[in-house]
């Protein structure tokens, strides 16, 4: 079935010839067509001429007394004159037409003095025999020098563009220039670092991800101490990849193993490899390796490895992608075939793993897979503590608090918040970085900056706060919801409101829990409908969530009850988009849609039991636009279930308010010893 569905979907060849791939266009060809072109017309060309004599002073005397001369020029440098035949008169002098003889012909005498010329016209112009006027030009007309840079001067022109499209246009992109680009567009761009001239960054400024650390620091050891693993047998690892999301710290790593290792260090992105010239990308691949097994032992560092090593399809297009696959191909036979490369190991970086052609993540190629994923609670902290190093906090800030304000940031968002922290900072001219600084921060990498101008009306208000309060009522009356932090209805960003949650990080997630994150993001457009008498587009990113989570629900964690423990997992072998058939897909709508009608219709059924709460934290929204935890209970009472990090949060605010208390209490002490001092002075 499968070989006659790709049977069916090769394209139909007529004749049963094979079908030729189309050659590519190169744009080679047409700076190579222009200068062709330029040369030809240089060369075999016979551009038209006027036509240029000699003749005799007598001869010159009878032409200019018959009227033939159109103007004359003397030249006393060279002690000639020059005579221009008028039009009418060009047959009978050159015995030949003007399209042979050209435009403009004339004809050259030699004289012995100037004076005899110069009196000879003026009696031609008295009897009118001459019309024009004598004319002087003392520039050398002949001349070794002239003739050699008016035959060169072309050629150096022809010249003079070949560099200009090739040789600084390979320059340009190759990233070489000088002279010798053109030739050295194959050679590798890599950066190679020495010992003595390391990144600066070592394991110490890698906070965190301490699986993946230990993996590449194995790598650094395998280099510095080899026998300790040889002896036993075992064999160095030719190549390690580094899988994660972006900004996690897999370039980093890199880094700081280039400052650790000791030994030559690589470092080139995927994109150095492509090139508009067909046979760069594998030439440069092959140079790469020549010159890290000069260096062996070394390291070469690949960032960005799927610009180069996407899978390669199995019916390739005509055009830019054969060069890509030249490339992969050379990169493969480089990393593990009939040639050895001993002592070299190859790191590399990329986000999309999946994209990577099969043959490339093979064991002997890519021995090991490090993943570095995004940093947990205690992982938060330690890169916190890391980028508050530079910058001047005061003592409100504390770590644990600003770690569990940021579930699911990534290494590169902690030092933006802690940047975004100190910006704020110096716009309030405050003389230290506060915890409130660090807050304003995070909302304003969450949720954008605040639009507090942006004009609302009055019922355009109302609605927006209904619906935040719906939402915080939810949140507060579900078991598994996440627990409450704030909820605002300043415009930031696109958003008109938005409610803030402090999640607790679970490796699992359950059914329960699943459904009752739906049905609080379901409570907006639950409130509306209750409390407004309409609904508003406001609630369409919720929608977006609640619908993409059903579907996974369905599709892939097997959690319906019609489609109970099957996986519709979209795998890239087959040749269509989803491998089940119209009848389950039905089934999955459905259920789908009753999955959200349940939890719509329970978010409704906790507003109408909460109704008079969530009329006064409305009007609360409304009066103070931001409001946080402590008015949500003091409003509806204490949260039925308290999770764990609910208590870390209590926890921190009584530690908060109790240090407040005595730091409070220690500056009375102190003003109270100085007002005695002042009085016993």
């Amino acid at each position: 079935m499968a070989q006659q569905q790709e049977q069916n979907n090769r394209p139909a060849r007529q004749g049963g010839d094979p079908q030729t791939p189309m050659p590519r266009f190169n744009a080679r060809w047409l700076f190579m067509i222009v200068i062709a072109t330029m040369m030809g017309v240089y060369f075999f060309s016979t551009p038209q001429q006027a036509a240029q004599s000699q003749t005799t002073y007598s001869d010159f005397k009878a032409m200019v007394e018959k009227g033939y001369a159109s103007r004359i020029t003397v030249n006393k440098t060279e002690n000639t004159l020059r005579m221009y035949v008028k039009p009418e008169y060009i047959r009978e002098v050159f015995k030949q037409g003007a399209q042979q003889v050209g435009t403009d012909p004339s004809v050259e005498v030699e004289i012995g003095s100037t004076d005899q010329v110069e009196t000879f016209v003026n009696e031609q112009i008295a009897q009118g025999h001459f019309t024009g006027k004598l004319g002087y030009d003392n520039r050398r007309t002949d001349g070794f020098i002239s003739n050699i840079i008016s035959s060169l001067l072309p050629l150096l022109l022809f010249f003079g563009l070949w560099w200009l499209l090739f040789a600084r246009g390979a320059g340009g992109m190759g990233g070489m220039g000088g002279m010798g680009s053109i030739f050295n567009v194959g050679k590798s761009r890599a950066k190679m670092y020495e010992k003595d001239s390391g990144t600066g960054v070592t394991f110490k400024d890698v906070a965190g991800q301490q699986g993946a650390k230990q993996e590449v620091q194995e790598i650094v050891d395998f280099l510095k101490n080899p026998q300790k693993y040889t002896n036993l047998g075992g064999k160095i690892p030719k190549g390690a990849l580094l899988v994660g999301p972006p900004g996690t710290g897999k370039t980093l790593l890199a880094k700081a193993v280039a400052g650790e290792a000791g030994v030559p260090f690589f470092s080139m992105s995927g994109s150095d490899f492509v090139e508009m010239f067909v046979g760069v990308g594998a030439s440069r691949v092959r140079d790469l390796f020549e010159k890290a097994k000069q260096k062996s032992p070394c390291i070469i560092f690949i960032d960005e490895i799927d610009a180069v090593g996407r899978a390669r399809a199995k019916n390739p297009a005509m055009g830019g992608n054969d060069e890509r696959e030249n490339t992969l191909n050379a990169l493969l036979t480089e990393m593990d075939g009939f040639g050895t490369n001993s002592g070299v190991i190859i790191l590399a970086a990329t986000n999309r793993a999946d994209m990577l052609d099969s043959a490339l993540l093979r064991a002997g190629r890519f021995d090991r897979q490090i993943h570095v994923d995004l940093p947990d609670l205690n992982e938060r902290k330690e890169i916190f503590v890391v980028h508050l190093k530079p910058i001047k906090v005061d003592e409100t800030v504390d770590t644990d608090f600003l770690a569990r304000q940021t579930p699911g940031f990534s290494g590169a968002d902690i030092a933006n918040v802690c940047n975004e922290a100190a910006l704020i900072a110096a716009r309030h001219n405050r003389d230290k970085v506060g915890k409130q600084d660090f807050l304003d921060a995070v909302d304003r990498i969450i949720g954008g900056l605040e639009k507090k101008t942006k004009i609302m009306t009055d019922q355009e208000k109302h609605s927006i706060a209904v619906h935040e309060a719906g939402h915080a009522t939810i949140s507060w009356f579900t078991e598994f919801a996440n627990p409450l932090v704030k909820v605002s209805i300043v415009p930031r960003g696109r958003a008109l409101g938005a409610a803030w949650y402090l999640p607790e990080e679970r490796v699992l997630q359950t059914r329960e829990a699943m459904l009752d994150e739906m049905c609080a993001l379901l409570g907006g457009r639950a409130a509306e409908e209750l409390f407004v008498g309409t609904i508003s587009t406001g609630a369409m990113n919720d929608l977006e969530r609640v619908t993409k989570q059903a579907y996974g629900m369905v599709a892939y964690a097997g959690m319906s009850k019609s489609l109970p423990n099957v996986n519709f997992y979209n795998n890239q072998e087959y040749s269509f988009q989803r491998p089940y058939s119209e009848t389950t897909a039905k089934l999955m709508d459905d259920e789908v849609l009753k999955m959200i009608a349940e939890q719509y219709e329970r978010a409704k059924q906790l507003l109408t039991e909460h109704s008079e709460g969530h009329a006064q934290l409305a009007r609360l929204l409304e009066e103070r636009e931001v409001i946080f935890a402590d008015d949500v209970e003091r409003i509806f009472g204490k949260r039925p279930w308290q999770s764990r990090a609910e208590e870390l949060l209590e926890a921190q605010q009584r530690a908060e308010a109790e240090a407040m208390a005595e730091r409070r209490g220690r500056e009375l002490e102190e003003q109270a010893r100085r007002q005695d001092e002042d009085e016993q002075q």
